[in-house]
């Protein structure tokens, strides 16, 4: 099993593959940036497993060839690279800097490794997830099944917000967010525990789970964002591609995927994969990836009403994804 770290030096990076290092399905464990990675590389050398490391780094800002290199033959790709939010920026306004680098690194994963699993983490994540995929469809190699936008992170917030308030804890699958990666896309799903939470409880939940990346900015006073949580959250996801892979088993997870070609037998969904291309949703994964959408349970009109909102920002968003990759090649 070889994964590859594509921005293994960033915050996200760095500490990602600290916890993948530990990680006994993973043989190889591939490093990649534009900075050189090697005094990561060899630091996590020094924590005794099994698992051999290896780090690349592009030798000019337009070499490709150690790039090519890192995914030579891997299983699974991660993107974290990219610039992280500052004070004051949106997801949008990280977009014309992150949509390059997600385009070349997923236009050299589609020439070198497209059978892997590739899960992307830069934001914005409701655009760089259409971007890959319209990069890969432009190379005749997009498998819907295996591109994941990592929203996990909203989901384990959702968790803690709520633990704070009940003082439950252990609440992984219970609750969870679907739609987007930003803002308002961002719909919390409660299930059972709508019913022991206020009006006013849930309207806080809700705004605190979608502009909580705002409170860590805010809380690092312009100097990082949310890297260690989202490290946790996407080690989360990696894991359960993990066990799919090398065990065979089906993992539930949720994430923004395609969702036009997938299967599911939840009527309400159905509706909205008429709509929007690329939705965040619960899902079955196997070994070949995407098995099928799971169904969203009993939702509340509020929860409904929540998700038809968020449509016509997502289908802008992805629209604008699609459209930087069909420009870029005019």
């Amino acid at each position: 099993m070889k994964l590859a770290v594509l921005g293994a030096c960033g915050g996200i990076g760095q500490t990602l593959s600290l916890l993948l290092r530990t990680n006994e399905l993973i043989d190889e464990l591939v490093l990649y940036d534009v900075v050189d990675p090697v005094g990561v590389a060899t630091d996590l050398s020094h924590i005794p497993t099994r698992q051999k490391v290896r780090h690349f780094c592009a030798l000019t800002k337009t070499d490709e060839s150690q790039l090519r290199m890192a995914l030579q033959g891997a299983n699974v790709v991660v993107i974290p690279a990219g610039i992280p939010r500052k004070p004051g920026m949106s997801r949008d306004d990280l977009f014309n800097i992150n949509a390059s680098i997600v385009q070349q690194l997923v236009r050299v994963y589609g020439e070198t490794c497209p059978e892997a699993f590739l899960a992307i983490i830069s934001n914005p994540v409701n655009s760089t997830v259409p971007i890959a995929a319209e990069q890969l469809r432009s190379q005749n190699c997009f498998r819907p099944e295996r591109v994941f936008g990592i929203t996990t992170l909203d989901s384990l917030r959702l968790e803690q917000f709520l633990g704070q308030l009940t003082g439950a804890w252990d609440l992984r699958g219970q609750v969870y967010t679907v739609g987007g990666h930003s803002g308002e896309t961002i719909v919390p799903i409660l299930g059972k525990w709508r019913k022991r939470l206020s009006s006013a409880e849930i309207q806080d939940l809700v705004h605190r789970v979608r502009y909580a990346g705002d409170e860590v900015v805010q809380a690092k006073q312009g100097k990082g964002s949310a890297t260690l949580s989202m490290a946790a959250a996407a080690n989360r996801f990696l894991c359960g591609i993990l066990r799919a892979i090398c065990r065979g088993d089906t993992v539930d997870e949720v994430a923004f995927v395609n969702v036009s070609r997938l299967k599911t037998d939840d009527c309400f969904v159905q509706k909205i994969m008429h709509k929007v291309e690329f939705f965040g949703v619960p899902i079955s994964i196997g070994p070949e990836g995407v098995a099928k959408v799971k169904c969203l349970g009993s939702l509340s009109a509020e929860e409904k009403e929540a998700i038809s909102h968020s449509v016509p920002a997502l289908s802008a968003q992805i629209a604008k994804g699609t459209r930087f990759v069909k420009a870029s090649k005019l």
